[in-house]
């Protein structure tokens, strides 16, 4: 029988060789791992993360979820949180995370390389990764293309009964309606989005896919959508009888948005998340991250897909996506007493 001196010893042992392996493991996570908070689909985002730990011998976890849960979810854990990158889907988001100092500056050296002042924050502290368009779509069955012109000509009585919008409630229509302001002022913008809402033909839709769902059987003509469900849904259907009409193209441009990422105020590792976000801005990984997604890379030296370039090229706003978030607030109150639920 083992004496209680000897049993001691030998759980002191135990002990120490767990402690060591934990102390291990915790440098190799330190060296080779990587946490995410990613708003962006698992589907969209994994096989970039596997092959970032095939070429670089990093491994990442991940979590996935919308982004306003990602972001309380970085508040409340401060300076114990595990991630170090955060992923979002619209540039608002990521300018309300950065606001609520929760990323942290990157170097603007290695991202201004691969992608242009506008999809990046001015502060440095995130940058555009891909490029969606949020444009006017039309019925080709009942509308022409020089019926067409801007955003706001959209709320003129021509489309009165014929105009189909998603709800307001949605970050992508808050963001336009934030640039709209940024372009034509508050009084300018919410004659604009009284002019919408008197010419919708049915209530606001969930989705964009069913605002053109409704388009497609004739409910409405017009509506205004994000151009990757726009692609999705002429993939699964090539006879789909609509089409995108660049407006603004005599003036600001087409509103843009981006799906991005930063660098979390507390990350463990945050030399390794820049270089990972600097990773996914190379051409590499741009043309995958939004082929992906029937995106525009951020990265304007990298070819659209041929799907997404068979749309034909647009001018874009060359305003900072950063005013999406500046605005933001403003473009909801806006949108309450306009009636656009």
């Amino acid at each position: 029988m083992q004496s209680p001196t000897d049993l001691s010893r030998r759980c002191a042992g135990a002990l120490l060789l767990i402690f060591l392996t934990s102390a291990t493991w915790g440098c190799s996570r330190e060296s080779a791992e990587l946490v995410v908070y990613s708003a962006r689909n698992e589907q969209l985002i994994k096989p970039l993360f596997d092959r970032y730990q095939a070429e670089r011998g990093v491994r990442i976890q991940f979590i996935t979820d919308d982004a306003g849960p990602l972001i309380e979810r970085l508040a409340a854990e401060g300076i114990h949180s595990p991630a170090d990158v955060l992923i979002t889907v619209d540039a608002g988001e990521l300018w309300f995370a950065a606001e609520r100092g929760l990323l942290r500056p990157m170097d603007p050296e290695r991202l201004g390389a691969n992608i242009p002042d506008q999809l990046r924050d001015p502060a440095h502290r995130w940058t555009g990764l891909s490029v969606r368009a949020r444009t006017i779509v039309y019925a080709t069955e009942r509308v022409a293309p020089e019926e067409l012109g801007t955003y706001q000509g959209l709320a003129e009585p021509q489309w009165r009964g014929r105009l189909c919008l998603r709800t307001s409630k949605k970050v992508y229509n808050q963001s336009l309606v934030a640039m709209l302001i940024a372009q034509h002022g508050e009084a300018r913008t919410e004659e604009i989005v009284r002019g919408w809402v008197s010419n919708l033909a049915t209530d606001v839709f969930s989705s964009d896919t069913l605002v053109m769902e409704a388009m497609a059987a004739g409910q409405c003509d017009v509506g205004i959508v994000n151009t990757y469900y726009f692609g999705r849904l002429l993939r699964d259907d090539p006879s789909l009888p609509l089409r995108l009409f660049w407006p603004d193209q005599a003036d600001q441009g087409v509103h843009v948005n981006v799906s991005g990422a930063g660098v979390t105020a507390h990350a463990p590792h945050a030399e390794q998340a820049e270089a990972f976000i600097e990773w996914l801005t190379m051409p590499e990984a741009q043309a995958e991250f939004a082929a992906a997604n029937l995106e525009y890379p951020a990265n304007p030296a990298v070819a659209p897909d041929a799907r997404v370039a068979a749309w034909g090229e647009f001018r874009a706003s060359p305003m900072n996506v950063a005013r999406a978030g500046e605005l933001q607030a403003d473009a909801v109150r806006l949108m309450d007493r306009a009636g656009y639920r």
